[in-house]
């Protein structure tokens, strides 16, 4: 079963926001090398998929996966969720 918030990643209607970052050039000139190789329009396209590959990874480890089910399931079950945190950070 999919998780809401990622049904919601699925549809190309979402608000989008501008940021700005500080890059080093090499590193942009690195994306637009890679970029077209990767079958990608331009380096900015490469750099969103880089950070929703590394997002969905640590989603998939914090949010997700088998631990916060886990939490999610004491909380159910009324252990206080401090004490579910001081547990989380001691096998961290």
């Amino acid at each position: 079963m999919i998780p809401d918030k990622l049904k919601t990643r699925l549809t190309k209607d979402r608000k989008m926001t501008s940021v700005t970052l500080r890059i080093p050039q090499d590193v942009i000139d690195s994306l637009k090398a890679i970029a077209p190789l990767k079958g990608m329009s331009g380096y900015q396209a490469l750099l969103k998929a880089y950070v929703s590959e590394g997002l969905r990874h640590d989603e998939a480890a914090h949010v997700f996966g088998p631990a916060a089910r886990l939490a999610e399931a004491l909380r159910k079950r009324g252990v206080p969720a401090k004490l579910i945190e001081q547990a989380a950070r001691d096998v961290a």
